[in-house]
């Protein structure tokens, strides 16, 4: 029996409504992985006493536990200490939390990976532990480990998913739901599935730009940068922050 591709038709302005509430999670999730990640980053990479040990365990524990089971703890766990939560606030927070695992160890790999010598530079310009940070460790450990991040990122648009397992009207319910009463399954998986295909090629489209002007590589090669230099661009803030 061949695809009934009117039908395909009909149910795609149902579809688009729920992907609608996908991209909204899937956009509040990644921007707060991108805080998590940075600041879980900063703080294991100056390996601040006790912080710096509860990151460590706060991404050994999500990175290797299943989503789901983040998914149905706060969701089904929360209320049973008087805490309760809307399912959409649950699906970004418990995003959020796995994407943030992932992106401390995709920004800390960035971060170890700046050059001491421009730290030792910051330092020998007087330059405080915070100024290092915002103009040295963060600028450049965020341009080198944004490809990594980018990943990440992308796996959390395919992961809001899940969030159908507790109600939430993405475009996997609606999907489900529909396939409930309809009985079509091929046309709305098939359906289901070149949308999501269309997303990430859009997302990822929109992460490789954004990797190409970050390039740490190619602007220092394009523009003839040296460590000499750079280390003039750290002297001159240091002189900017010092007056």
């Amino acid at each position: 029996m061949g695809l009934d591709f009117s039908y395909m038709i009909e149910i795609l302005p149902l579809l688009l409504d729920g992907l609608k509430l996908t991209i909204w999670i899937s956009a509040a999730a990644i921007f707060f992985s991108l805080l998590i990640g940075i600041t879980g980053a900063i703080v294991r990479t100056l390996k601040v006493p006790v912080l710096s040990q509860l990151v460590t365990v706060f991404v050994e524990v999500i990175r290797n536990t299943p989503l789901l089971v983040h998914v149905f703890f706060l969701y089904f766990g929360l209320p049973t200490i008087g805490i309760t939560l809307p399912a959409v606030t649950v699906g970004i927070l418990t995003l959020s939390i796995w994407g943030g695992a992932y992106a401390v160890e995709n920004f800390r790999s960035g971060t170890d990976a700046v050059s001491k010598s421009l730290i030792e530079s910051g330092q020998s310009l007087g330059l405080s532990v915070g100024q290092i940070v915002r103009y040295i460790i963060v600028p450049l450990g965020f341009r080198i480990s944004f490809p990594a991040f980018s990943n990440t990122a992308i796996s959390l648009i395919k992961n809001s998913a899940y969030m159908t397992s507790i109600g939430v009207a993405e475009m996997t319910f609606v999907a489900m739901d529909r396939m409930a009463y309809d009985f079509k399954t091929y046309e709305i998986l098939i359906s289901v599935a070149v949308i999501y295909l269309a997303v990430i090629w859009i997302a990822s489209f929109i992460f490789s730009r954004i990797e190409r002007k970050l390039d740490f590589n190619k602007k220092l090669k394009g523009r003839g940068y040296s460590r000499g230099r750079l280390s003039n661009i750290i002297r001159r803030t240091g002189e900017n922050t010092a007056s």
